[in-house]
């Protein structure tokens, strides 16, 4: 059952000893925090700071967080503590002055969201980019070097299938085949950490 896979994986979480559970959730979760960071203009260093910073958080409320789809997402309450942990970092640094030293420091801040509307959305986004590159990173090895080369080309870069089916020596029935099959299990893989896709 993919919600209960789901599920039990916040649940392990609650085990501050499960590691096993706490190397995948940061897998999948901390590149997510990361580009949250920088998209608010954080230097790399700030921004790994805020990661762990959101992990303790995540480390400490995890065990009165409970799990309700039917309320709201996970990844909805994951981006409230990377917000609010976000804001208390900022203010810290604000008490704090010092020189960023980078000369792309001012670029950062004219890149920054305007609104929180669109961290959010960017969030969201983000976060379903990082569950495909963890999915297919998971997966990728249980494929053929064909198959998976006959979805990438098609599903990712966007190649005509005629073309890749010529490269790669398949007929054109075959990427088609090879891309379906890569997609679901790619879409099986996902659903073991996100039960809304």
């Amino acid at each position: 059952m993919v919600e209960a896979t789901r599920a039990s994986l916040l649940l392990r979480l609650r085990d501050s000893g499960d590691s096993e559970a706490w190397d995948q959730f940061a897998e999948i979760y901390s590149p997510l925090v990361f580009d949250f960071a920088r998209r608010g203009g954080m230097q790399d260093s700030d921004a790994a700071d805020l990661v762990q910073e959101v992990m303790q958080e995540v480390a400490t409320s995890i065990k009165q967080f409970d799990y309700d789809p039917a309320v709201g997402k996970f990844r909805s309450w994951l981006y409230k503590i990377a917000k609010r942990t976000s804001g208390h970092l900022r203010r810290r640094q604000a008490r704090q002055p010092k020189g960023s030293g980078d000369s792309g420091a001012i670029q950062d801040l004219l890149n920054v969201a305007d609104s929180n509307e669109s961290l959010e959305e960017a969030w969201n986004q983000q976060y379903q980019r990082q569950l495909i590159r963890w999915a297919a990173d998971k997966i990728r090895d249980d494929f053929q070097k064909a198959t998976w080369s006959a979805f990438w080309m098609t599903a990712v870069e966007g190649a005509p299938p005629q073309r890749v089916a010529e490269q790669l020596r398949l007929s054109v029935g075959s990427v088609y085949v090879a891309k379906n099959r890569v997609i679901k299990k790619l879409r099986m893989k996902i659903r073991e950490i996100d039960d809304s896709e």
